[in-house]
């Protein structure tokens, strides 16, 4: 099963495709799609709720990655799935939080940029990571700023297709 671009899964209660789903329309862009008895959903406004069916999200075609896939390991998926749920993020931070390497997730990060499973953010200001400072801005310097990919997300869906 893969999503179309704008939905993404909500890892708190996990909907598979027999659940009677809702859409939570998220400050980052997306809609995360809930089970509909999800506990989370009581504390969201209310505003932000969509109604949704699994045949609106689903999309027709079968992705298939390129040959390259194989060429990524455990910690490449888990830097690609800190950036889908962070959304624009450096390096150093990711190591702290991922617990790695630092240099090691430098390398990582030029490798994903290099396969374009991860796109260099332009020097600009931008909001501050997500769930840290509500309506804070920075201004992008000093470090190198990534976001996942079209391709990225791609890459991710089908890795979790393999799982299920």
């Amino acid at each position: 099963m893969r999503l179309k671009e704008a939905y993404i899964l909500a890892n708190c209660c996990s909907p598979r495709d027999k659940d009677r789903i809702v859409g939570y329309y998220s400050h980052d862009n997306f809609i995360k799609v809930h089970r509909f008895d999800c506990a989370n959903l009581s504390n969201v406004e209310s505003t932000r709720l969509v109604q949704l069916s699994w045949q609106d999200i689903i999309t027709e075609n079968e992705f298939v990655p390129d040959s390259d896939f194989d060429d990524l390991d455990e910690v490449d998926f888990a830097i690609m799935r800190h950036h889908q749920h962070f959304g624009v993020d450096y390096s150093l931070v990711v190591a702290d939080i991922l617990g790695l390497d630092k240099q090691a997730v430098f390398e990582h990060h030029r490798k994903l940029r290099d396969m374009g499973l991860l796109a260099r953010v332009k020097p600009v200001m931008m909001q501050y990571r997500k769930n840290i400072v509500k309506n804070k801005w920075i201004k992008h310097r000093n470090h190198t700023y990534y976001e996942l990919t079209e391709k990225g997300r791609d890459y991710l869906a089908h890795k979790s297709g393999l799982k299920s």
